[in-house]
């Protein structure tokens, strides 16, 4: 392919996108703002970092332990 690996990820971002609807990509914008948001709240201190484990294990306790699906 005549294009680098960059203009290759730029063209299937732009196919991807295409195929998406105006709520899906606003949707995708306001994920954005808020990784943003919660970076910058890590970043300055006061951000709260809870552990994956954890996270998983209240998840569990509050809604009980479901099969993965295929």
């Amino acid at each position: 392919m005549a294009l680098s690996p960059s203009e290759r990820g730029c063209l299937a971002e732009e196919l991807w996108d295409s195929n998406r609807t105006g709520e899906e990509l606003e949707i995708d914008r306001a994920w954005a703002i808020e990784v943003d948001r919660r970076v910058a709240e890590i970043d300055a201190g006061i951000g709260t970092l809870i552990p994956g484990e954890d996270v998983i294990r209240e998840l569990r306790a509050k809604y009980g332990k479901r099969s993965r699906r295929p």
